[in-house]
């Protein structure tokens, strides 16, 4: 397993629509456990392939419900919601910036695993929160793509006199 480079806002392939993985083989398998580690590494609970610059739609997300093994999903979506909830999310490849953000309180995701065989997950909590967070990431949403006008604004300004500073 190798450590990938986490992609950071305002990278182009953060913001594109990831394409659905044909078949899966020893090349999307190794993407996966990579993905994985990158994400524990960087101390997160989930990572998409635009996050790591491959515009495919994989997802990884720590099971926090299940001793956080890893769940790792492939052309994963969300095929039911149910109720609301606001909660702060951040992002890895948002750092530093984190807002509350009105989601589905539970979701079922399809998915395919690394064997190719369909699963199905019924979640609820952090873990459907994750999975909706990530599956975003697949169709070029970023959380503060969520948020209200007057917060992104705001948001916007911090990250561009950050990247300012970090240009000086």
């Amino acid at each position: 397993m190798s450590k990938l480079n986490i992609k950071v806002y305002p990278d182009r392939t953060l913001k594109r629509k990831a394409k659905p993985i044909a078949k899966i083989g020893k090349a999307e398998q190794k993407l996966a456990y990579d993905m994985v580690e990158t994400m524990r590494s960087a101390d997160g609970v989930g990572l998409a392939g635009p996050q790591v610059g491959i515009s495919k739609r994989i997802i990884v997300a720590e099971d926090v419900d299940n001793n956080r093994s890893a769940l790792m999903l492939i052309n994963p979506k969300v095929v039911k919601k149910k109720g609301r909830s606001r909660f702060c999310e951040g992002c890895l490849s948002v750092p530093g910036i984190m807002s509350d953000v009105l989601r589905p309180e539970s979701v079922s995701v399809e998915a395919l695993n690394l064997d190719g065989e369909v699963i199905r997950l019924d979640t609820k909590g952090l873990l459907a929160r994750i999975l909706q967070h990530e599956i975003d990431h697949l169709d070029g949403i970023l959380f503060i793509d969520r948020i209200s006008f007057l917060k992104r604004k705001k948001i916007m300004k911090k990250i561009s006199s950050a990247k300012v500073c970090m240009e000086l």
